[in-house]
């Protein structure tokens, strides 16, 4: 099937967790259950954009008598009248009476506790009470994943307490007997596991605990404990490795004996086609190919999509469109391909010395993934392509 038709089962088959309340500053990467509506005007009150002077705009061709000093977090009692203004402080409320506030680099100041406006024309500069929110509005959409900025929306407007969706406990299993971790003195025909911390580093990033049950060697029945207590654990399973079809992958296998039933085994894409999605009541496996860049483009393609579709919230990579700097050829075009690439200092982008699937040391030195489509052979410099930025 194509990488789309994967997707687009992921989402069907996938829903949220749960709900459970939080407090605001205890919410990152997590998803809002629910609109968050706000309950106060933004601004709050009339306020000064800027340090300089309140008054009235029509007086703005005389002297000015300054008659009070508003610092931020203080109301005046003073009503601005003819001939007259206030010094007042960036946040500050405008008194009444006052429509404009001169910037201080825009006035002379005299000795007789008076201001002269010394420029043609200005800005009111002024927010207006609830110029941005209003009591009701929406303030954040359910279904947001809640990032540092949307926290301080929340702080902003008072909101204290927010519900949202559970988390999804994620385990991790890289597989294969050939698998040592770093550290370890490395042996002939041993690899360094890569995958496991790789998604371990991924799910920190999303704010997730991944919980690592290590390497599970090519033993079938060894494996298969493995396996069920992750599962018997976890929501989800990040299983790297033996999705394939050699004689040691016994993933697959593995999963229908367990009483999963497998969604999707093979996707038309580049790298990752043995990718494995399985599920058993609202437990969910991922199974990822071994090489490491497959893990990484497929953890990119599905994996942000199972877990954000598990909280609560859509994933759509960003994708920026650009143009080649050069011309690419590929032997087959029956698979969607994202292929490591540089972005260079025009914005355009250059191939990378790129091995396969299994030369993670390429993404150092990749700004990008370009995306080639299925029955794509050719590129040509200067065309219009698709990246996603790394």
């Amino acid at each position: 099937m194509t990488i789309e038709e994967a997707k687009q089962i992921i989402e069907d088959v996938t829903q949220p967790l749960g709900m459970t309340v939080k407090q605001f500053d205890e919410a990152q990467f997590h998803s809002l259950a629910e609109d968050v509506l706000s309950k106060v005007s933004m601004p709050p009150f009339n306020r000064s954009a800027m340090d300089g002077f309140a008054c009235r705009k029509k007086d703005l061709s005389g002297p000015l008598k300054v008659i009070d000093n508003i610092p931020a977090g203080c109301f005046s009692c003073k009503t601005i009248q003819k001939g007259e203004c206030a010094r007042i402080m960036t946040g500050a409320p405008v008194p009444d009476g006052a429509d404009t506030v001169i910037m201080i680099e825009y006035i002379e100041e005299r000795a007789d506790h008076s201001i002269l406006f010394v420029k043609d024309k200005t800005n009111t500069n002024i927010s207006l009470k609830g110029e941005d929110l209003k009591p009701g509005d929406l303030l954040l959409p359910r279904g947001t994943l809640l990032k540092s900025h949307h926290i301080a929306i929340l702080a902003g407007a008072g909101v204290d307490t927010v519900k949202v969706y559970v988390q999804p406990r994620v385990g991790i299993i890289s597989t294969g007997s050939e698998l040592i971790e770093p550290g370890i003195q490395q042996q002939p025909g041993m690899i360094f596991n890569s995958n496991g911390h790789q998604l371990l580093t991924r799910l920190k990033e999303l704010g997730l605990s991944g919980h690592y049950y290590g390497i599970g060697r090519d033993d079938y029945e060894a494996l298969k404990e493995l396996i069920h207590r992750a599962t018997e654990e976890m929501d989800v399973l990040l299983i790297t490795g033996g999705v394939s079809v050699g004689d040691y992958d016994f993933v697959p296998a593995i999963f229908k004996e367990l009483g999963f039933t497998i969604h999707v085994s093979k996707v038309a894409a580049k790298p990752g086609k043995h990718t494995l999605f399985a599920s058993k009541d609202s437990t969910y496996v991922l199974g990822l190919p071994g090489n490491p860049v497959s893990t990484y483009v497929q953890f990119e393609e599905c994996g942000r999509l199972l877990i954000n579709r598990l909280m609560g919230s859509a994933y759509r990579p960003l994708r920026l469109k650009t143009k080649m700097a050069e011309d690419y050829q590929r032997k087959r075009n029956d698979r969607f391909e994202l292929l490591p690439v540089k972005i260079n200092g025009d914005g355009c982008v250059e191939r990378l010395s790129y091995h396969g699937s299994a030369h993670m040391h390429v993404l150092s030195a990749a700004d990008a993934l370009l995306e080639i489509p299925i029955g794509t052979n050719h590129l040509i410099t200067h065309q219009e392509v698709y990246v996603r930025p790394l």
